[in-house]
């Protein structure tokens, strides 16, 4: 393993797949999950990072992109020679960001658990839920995953009435 891995970071609705033993893919994580998925005998893998499911509008076309998100990794590792059968998966991220607004994080979580078992995909570990976002590295050729909880909770403020009825937060 490298002393010093080239980084590849991956944003919402992106992944990557690796088998350069140099490699970290990397993101940061609120309620959304990543999926990292990995064959160890061929030493080829990637992450995801996708929205799975959302209480706000288009949240339809959301859950959508995140199917097609897991799809996508996965195929992706097929075509390059991985061994379904060998596929291990890590699922890191479902925060609840914003205390009682939303269970987006949690819902997140448990679809991309029931996904990785209706495709008969090992869920071998990872870090699901809580409360705090993660800064997530994955090492696609070995399945090893580092997180770095980021200590920071949004809060919701209070809305105060003004005389014009604008509401400020």
């Amino acid at each position: 393993m490298s002393d010093n891995p080239k980084k590849l970071y991956i944003g919402q609705g992106e992944f990557a797949i690796s088998d350069r033993a140099d490699q970290v893919i990397a993101t940061l994580l609120g309620s959304c999950v990543s999926a990292c998925l990995w064959d160890a005998k061929l030493a080829i893998g990637g992450m995801n990072h996708v929205l799975f499911t959302d209480d706000t509008e288009g949240a339809a076309l959301q859950f959508g992109h995140g199917v097609n998100g897991m799809e996508l990794l996965i195929n992706g590792l097929l075509r390059r020679g991985a061994n379904r059968n060998r596929l291990r998966a890590k699922v890191f991220g479902g925060a609840s960001m914003i205390a009682g607004l939303s269970r987006a994080g949690e819902r997140n979580g448990e679809f991309v658990t029931e996904f990785l078992a209706r495709e008969g995909i090992a869920h071998v570990g990872g870090d699901i839920g809580g409360t705090l976002a993660r800064r997530l590295e994955f090492w696609p050729t070995t399945g090893r995953a580092r997180i770095k909880l980021v200590n920071r909770r949004v809060e919701t403020a209070p809305v105060t009435q003004v005389e014009n009825d604008l509401e400020l937060f």
